[in-house]
């Protein structure tokens, strides 16, 4: 090429997990039979009655068009009755935006939020396309060192320790991709409070927020107004390939977004919203809570597997379908042995590599979104793996 690409590429890193992928796929290819563990995305289809939306949609002509930025009305206040029948929150659908994925609701967001040269706090680990997107805006993402002890997640003494005069704010997940854990509620508190007082903005991605296993349902939405939320369709609704989600600001704020939204997508897809419609009916609800009584079933059966196995569990993830595993019993190298495993074994899991520095050689993220069949297969040709070497 005789022109350059920008320079904010430099601090978007690849991922490392699709390097493993891409090997799995050669050896599927080559007839090996392979597990995967490594993504996260539900085993289970879209429940029937969005299938059935879905037709209705594209039988009628309801989907042939754009819908308005901010998204269906319909769907809006659907989302709305939902905080209130889940959490008993009253959020005005007029908060809420509809956007293509939480991908797309994480971009908006932080092209609101981030300036340049600008900070945001969030933990090591995380997802690590949430510091790209502040740095394709040309802010910073100050990564926390957030281990066990803090359950993976920023403290409010970790925030304030931190917070310096180029912070705008915090961003967190909760539940946590890689970590599988949450936020306590009491903490959680403390952290908003401590933001406000800064004049910052705390933004939670609570995307595996309906897959908590292990207290009552809890949002961000309940500690205030001025609290920016990311949601989603694709894992407790089961829709990831329709790429749709959803983002709940400030009324101040919604201007400034639904400007955004014009400009950078018009609309999500009409036809994912129509389908996302039936989500909130009483029989694709209780499909959703049989689906996430299953994936809790899987938790409950791959941590003391992969305990027997020689990685350490060093808090138990309470959400989302991950484990985040401390393999320094078994390697001095995560990446090395995730590599040997797949060549091994062909099953799939992730290294720390992806999700920031800390601890990235000792950890492993497993997935545990795939049938109980082949988690116990996984579990028998680990264990054959690990006798092997001894």
């Amino acid at each position: 090429m005789n022109f350059e690409l920008a320079a904010r590429l430099e601090a978007i890193a690849p991922f490392h997990v699709m390097e493993l992928i891409k090997m799995a796929t050669e050896l599927e290819q080559a007839g090996r039979s392979v597990i995967h563990m490594g993504i996260g995305e539900p085993d289970f289809p879209p429940a029937q009655p969005v299938l059935d939306a879905a037709h209705q949609a594209l039988n009628n002509g309801a989907a042939m068009r754009y819908t308005a930025a901010l998204g269906l009305p319909e769907l809006r206040q659907a989302i709305s009755r939902h905080y209130q029948q889940a959490f008993g929150l009253t959020i005005a659908p007029e908060r809420i935006v509809i956007t293509a994925g939480a991908s797309a609701a994480l971009l908006l967001a932080c092209a609101a939020l981030v300036e340049r040269d600008s900070e945001v706090l969030m933990p090591d680990p995380s997802y690590p396309c949430n510091r790209h997107f502040v740095a394709a805006f040309d802010g910073h993402a100050r990564m926390i060192p957030s281990g066990p002890a803090e359950r993976f997640q920023l403290s409010a003494n970790m925030v304030r320790e931190h917070w310096n005069d180029q912070t705008r704010g915090v961003l967190l997940a909760s539940p946590s991709n890689p970590t599988g854990t949450s936020i306590a509620q009491s903490e959680l508190e403390q952290i908003v409070a401590l933001v406000r007082e800064r004049q910052g903005f705390t933004l939670v991605d609570e995307i595996y927020q309906g897959l908590s296993y292990d207290a009552a349902p809890f949002s961000a939405l309940a500690l205030g107004e001025d609290v920016i939320v990311i949601n989603s369709f694709s894992k407790y609704f089961n829709m990831t390939g329709w790429r749709l989600g959803w983002l709940v600001v400030p009324p101040a704020m919604l201007p400034a977004i639904e400007k955004l939204a014009q400009n950078f997508f018009i609309c999500a897809s009409s036809l994912a919203q129509h389908a996302a419609l039936a989500c909130f009916t009483s029989e694709a609800i209780q499909t959703f809570e049989q689906r996430k009584a299953e994936f809790r079933r899987r938790r409950d059966y791959l941590v003391p597997e992969l305990q027997r196995l020689g990685f350490e569990i060093p808090v138990l993830p309470d959400g989302a379908f991950y484990v985040y595993a401390d393999c320094s019993r078994l390697s001095d190298d995560a990446d090395a042995l995730t590599r040997d495993i797949l060549n091994q074994t062909g099953v799939v899991i992730t290294p720390g590599l992806d999700f920031g520095d800390e601890g990235a050689r000792r950890y492993v993220r497993v997935s545990y979104a795939t049938s109980m069949e082949n988690l116990q297969e996984a579990v028998r040709r680990l264990h054959e793996y690990f006798s092997s070497r001894h």
